[in-house]
């Protein structure tokens, strides 16, 4: 099948969202399909440019009127897809929901182009409820008011939770993907865990419904209550310690660290990737998911970094439901709430584990995302 897969920001080679995108343009070619992958960015000269597998398929120029042109002309895109003979546009939500993009998807409808949106995180409305941004504020009310109306032109969206109905259409329902051939196997150190230290470590592009701050005052606890262990957490993305200060939906992490006096405790690597993550993920024996994805309003969702652990070896909690990892002799469920989260249970949890990263990373081997994403492309042929 030939396959546009349309984005409609840019790439970094930090971000986990950027590499997802990658992962799932390859799991669709690993099933034999034509896939091009269609996106936003720009050039070394400074233009705004939407590209097609890094060639310039539209080049908007510079300035204000350029970046109005690329958020209503989408015509290059359809021409392409005339033109190239492609049979699906596999879309990536991202809140921008418009009368352009209606437009856009409603010509492919009578051109007889297949069509679906993949909805990352659902419901996400409250994900931007903290967002100070008049931007992002602005942009989420157009989305409200034309969504359903964009959605009335796919043939499906593609959630990772188990709904069954998106904004009046029907859903396709995978899960995260791993790949495989990116991320190495644990190394555990034995000798930290056989001592009297344990090291816990988060990666994330950090939210509020993140909910490190519960393991935070978990650890600020752990100690107010006599606890004897050298506990360290280890925080890798690009998030300073005052980060949160004033939301309304959880406490700024620099105030829990200073109200329990663990400066030393809570390490801030910042953006990693590559070699040093790796023997940093090698110098800790536990990780840590989303501990608070009840703040968005979330229940049920299978988030890729819960199968990047797994795929690791690592074992690891977390709090929201997800049915691929909720019974799994190598995960703490933690309570959907705001307390902070029992440093003794994860301590305890570790004295007695002894399963490999060799075989917690066998559980998942139908969650590749050539497996997948060939769930979206049989549920609409």
């Amino acid at each position: 099948m030939r396959i546009l897969f349309l984005v409609y920001h840019g790439f970094s080679e930090h971000s986990g969202i950027s590499k997802k995108i990658h992962y799932q343009v390859k799991g669709l070619r690993e099933n034999g399909h034509d896939v091009r992958l269609c996106y936003y960015g720009f050039a070394e000269n400074g233009h705004r440019c939407r590209y097609i597998d890094g060639k310039v398929l539209k080049d908007y120029g510079k300035g204000y009127l350029a970046a109005i042109r690329q958020r209503m002309e989408y015509g290059c895109i359809y021409d392409y897809c005339v033109q190239e003979r492609i049979e699906l546009v596999y879309a990536r939500c991202f809140q921008n929901a418009n009368p352009f993009l209606i437009r856009f998807f409603k010509k492919l409808n009578k051109a007889s182009i297949r069509a679906v949106t993949e909805i990352p995180t659902y419901p996400y409305d409250q994900e931007f409820i903290d967002n100070s941004d008049w931007n992002v504020k602005l942009g989420l009310s157009i989305d409200k008011i034309f969504r359903c109306s964009l959605y009335s032109q796919m043939d499906a969206v593609v959630t990772f939770s188990n709904v069954q109905n998106i904004f009046g259409m029907h859903t396709i329902n995978i899960s995260n993907g791993v790949d495989f051939d990116s991320i190495p196997l644990h190394e555990i150190n034995k000798s930290k865990i056989e001592g009297n230290q344990i090291n816990l470590i988060g990666v994330a592009e950090v939210h509020f419904w993140h909910g490190f701050d519960r393991l935070i005052a978990g650890i600020g606890e752990y100690y107010r209550k006599g606890g004897h262990c050298d506990v360290f957490f280890h925080i890798v993305g690009g998030v300073h310690p005052a980060y949160m200060q004033g939301f309304t939906k959880s406490p700024g992490f620099q105030n829990l660290i200073d109200k329990y006096g663990i400066k030393d405790r809570i390490i801030f690597h910042g953006t990693m990737f590559g070699q040093p993550l790796d023997n940093l993920f090698n110098q800790c024996q536990f990780a840590i998911g989303s501990l608070a994805r009840h703040r968005s309003g979330i229940t049920i969702i299978k988030t890729l970094k819960n199968r990047e652990y797994a795929t690791r070896g690592i074992p690891f909690i977390y709090s929201e439901q997800d049915s691929d990892f909720d019974y799994q002799p190598y995960i703490i469920k933690a309570p959907a709430d705001d307390s902070p989260i029992d440093i003794e249970h994860i301590i305890s949890f570790m004295a007695q584990f002894d399963m490999k990263p060799a075989d917690i990373r066998k559980t998942v081997k139908h969650l590749t995302w050539k497996i997948q994403m060939q769930r979206v492309v049989d549920s609409i042929l």
